[in-house]
């Protein structure tokens, strides 16, 4: 049997954040994973885009996605010193556009609710969006400007974490997770795969969309947990091209959402669809049309473009699509999971938060709506 201070199960970009800091904090960290580094993170585009993903009703989450935005630029300075890795980080601004004079109407709204929520967005006619972004369609109503939204490579992230996390001490078991110990009452570790018997004080379970798949958690306290399916395609933009995009572009087509994220090194990332599909990670011809149909409406100049990959994830999605941070009704067991579509957004405060819940028992004052406990159905039932 192999012992730790804080056992991890799960190894993206959520676990692996979680797994740093908390060795930072002196802890003895292990982290149960087969592929350390995979996950949600491979299929992400990488948006920080806490302004121009404002939904409504979600006001509350906003002010989580706020604070882990503004921790990004220190975030990335101290990761990429740790780990010697670049992460890709670009603070090029986010344009969001209208293609049709209900998609303007709605875009108006959404920049009257910003402005409530005291965000700074500036609204451009058409014409001065295609004066930023000359390869926009000519149809384009009116967008929002956002140059506080930017980006980061989630695929580079991972890395960077991984490496951090070896270089601080924290130990991979690259396997699966079979089962959570529970002695007493009390969460003190997990069974593997292979037959390991790992012993740990306090166990996060950080498995993305599997979380509420892991045998042996009470049924009280297993995470509500679903998997959305996103599809992904990438492109490549050949130097004759550049610059194709000089920041993220994204809009409502026919009631679906899409977005174009270019990198500096000539990559451009489009998604993404949204499927309640269950465990299905087929891409599928119908999704890869979609996106490139709704991309070309959108940035005509596209279909020139080769594309180099086609992929699907899951997302972790949570019954009020924000996440679960930081102790569960069983002792010893912590939650950090269904960030949903905010999971690369929400790293640097996911990390933070987590560290401070394992070392005090208690979540830092911006975490501590997203307590796992306000599922709990003990709380459910109380009166109001």
């Amino acid at each position: 049997m192999r012992s730790s201070d804080v056992l991890v199960v799960g190894g993206g970009i959520i676990g692996l954040v979680t797994a740093w800091r908390a060795a930072q904090r002196g802890l003895r960290t292990a982290v149960v994973d087969p592929d350390p580094g995979g996950g949600a993170a491979r299929v992400a585009a990488g948006m920080l885009a806490a302004v121009t993903e404002l939904h409504y009703g979600e006001e509350t989450l906003l002010g989580l996605n706020l604070a882990s935005a503004a921790r990004y630029p220190a975030f990335v300075t101290e990761l990429e010193e740790a780990a010697g890795h670049d992460v890709g980080y670009r603070a090029c601004g986010t344009l969001a556009v209208a293609l049709d004079a209900d998609d303007r109407a709605h875009m108006r709204e959404l920049h009257a609710l910003q402005t409530r929520c005291g965000l700074v967005s500036e609204w451009l006619s058409g014409r001065e969006c295609r004066r930023l972004e000359p390869m926009l369609a000519p149809g384009v109503r009116g967008g929002l400007r956002v140059d506080g939204d930017h980006q980061v490579d989630p695929r580079r992230l991972a890395a960077a974490l991984l490496r951090a996390c070896e270089r601080a001490g924290v130990l991979f078991h690259r396997t699966l997770a079979e089962r959570l110990t529970v002695v007493r009452d009390r969460a003190r570790g997990a069974v593997l795969t292979d037959g390991q018997e790992l012993t740990s004080g306090l166990v996060v379970l950080a498995a993305g969309s599997l979380s509420g798949r892991l045998a042996g958690v009470p049924e009280e306290v297993l995470p509500p947990v679903r998997p959305v399916k996103g599809q992904v395609l990438r492109l490549r933009v050949p130097p004759a091209y550049a610059p194709f995009l000089s920041r993220t572009v994204r809009a409502v087509v026919r009631g679906s959402h899409v977005y174009l994220v270019p990198r500096e090194n000539g990559e451009l990332v489009v998604g993404a669809t949204s499927e309640e599909l269950g465990w299905d990670t087929t891409v599928t011809a119908g999704g890869v049309y979609e996106l490139l149909r709704d991309a070309h409406e959108l940035v005509p100049g596209i279909t020139e473009l080769p594309l180099t990959e086609t992929r699907a994830g899951l997302r972790p999605g949570s019954p009020d699509n924000a996440p679960l941070l930081g102790p569960t009704d069983l002792p010893g067991l912590h939650l950090a999971t269904g960030h949903y579509r905010n999971g690369v957004l929400l790293t640097p405060v996911t990390g933070d938060a987590m560290a401070e819940a394992l070392t005090t028992g208690a979540l830092p004052d911006e975490a501590r709506p997203f307590t796992p406990r306000r599922f709990s159905p003990v709380r459910q039932e109380q009166p109001a």
